[in-house]
């Protein structure tokens, strides 16, 4: 072969590692997170696919309990990561008395430009499984907290928020609805100038939960770096704010020198791993769905 084609070569090579390893940083949070832990569960058979979430339990749990539950969606921007991420988050609050769900759910193709339909569908399908069986699980049907990161954070808000997208198999007279939101820099503004635009164009009316924001949506807590890429102080601010006015409970924790995927276990010693994870125990404590002092220290 000739040398200048080597030269070539060698370089294209170079070109393809670093476009991979790029992809890799964005989705690193939530794509390298570890195996999900727990029970695992069938909730949904689409597209010739079975969808699992995994269950984690209080160490003392029985069926005859009715604890609160929290439900997670992990990141990767609709297209990657695994459930995975939340499962030292599910362990501690496992620990203060929660029933935990990790939620898999379809992936959109990365090549196209397809919305976010299927994602959310598979959302609120996932919501609906785990209150259909809030007695098998020991949990209470109206102590449901919706909780993600990132795209995760996009579902989690949306079923807390807004209406429609559902799957045509779903039974609709059980409320896809949480009733708590944890909301790890989510990417809830779908608008113009907003996150996913491209996937959503003039439908983001339809995929947006920042613009269905209602008196009867859920209180939430949503936890953002002030230099996070992808989301505006100034978005989590208009959402905590559009919240308030509709006396809706919303609190938004800004961390300075953050960027996104900031919270996740693994991250800068866990600090704000720590961090977060405390402050949403304290505002499920102000809900009245734990009781006590978190049991991990800052």
């Amino acid at each position: 072969m000739p040398f200048q084609y080597s030269i070539i070569l060698y370089r294209i090579h170079v070109i393809a590692a670093l476009l991979i390893a790029g992809c890799s940083a964005i989705l690193s949070p939530s794509a390298s997170a570890a195996t999900p832990k727990g029970e695992e569960y069938i909730y949904k058979k689409v597209d010739n696919k079975e969808l699992k979430l995994y269950v984690t339990k209080p160490s003392n749990w029985k069926p005859s309990d009715t604890r609160p539950a929290i439900v997670f969606f992990h990141g990767g921007g609709w297209v990657g990561g695994a459930p995975g991420q939340f499962t030292e988050h599910s362990e501690y609050f496992a620990s203060r008395g929660l029933v935990c769900f990790q939620v898999q759910y379809r992936l959109l193709n990365r090549s196209n430009n397809e919305s976010p339909q299927k994602c959310i569908e598979d959302a609120k399908s996932a919501m609906r499984w785990v209150r259909s069986r809030s007695k098998e699980f020991g949990i209470d049907a109206n102590r449901i907290a919706s909780a993600g990161g990132s795209a995760g954070g996009h579902l989690a808000a949306f079923v807390g928020t807004t209406d429609g997208v559902d799957c045509i198999e779903d039974n609709l007279s059980i409320s896809a609805k949480s009733n708590a939101m944890l909301l790890f820099n989510p990417v809830y503004d779908n608008g113009p100038g907003g996150w996913g635009t491209a996937r959503v164009g003039d439908q983001y009316q339809k995929y947006s939960p920042a613009h269905n924001l209602t008196r009867d949506d859920p209180p939430s807590i949503v936890f953002l770096g002030d230099q996070d890429k992808l989301i505006p102080v100034a978005t989590a601010e208009k959402f905590r704010d559009t919240l308030r006015n509709a006396e809706v409970k919303s609190e938004l924790i800004v961390y300075e020198g953050q960027t996104h995927g900031f919270f996740n276990h693994g991250r800068n010693d866990n600090r704000f791993y720590r961090a977060t994870v405390i402050a949403s125990d304290r505002f499920l404590t102000e809900l009245g769905w734990l009781s006590g002092s978190p049991s991990i220290a800052e």
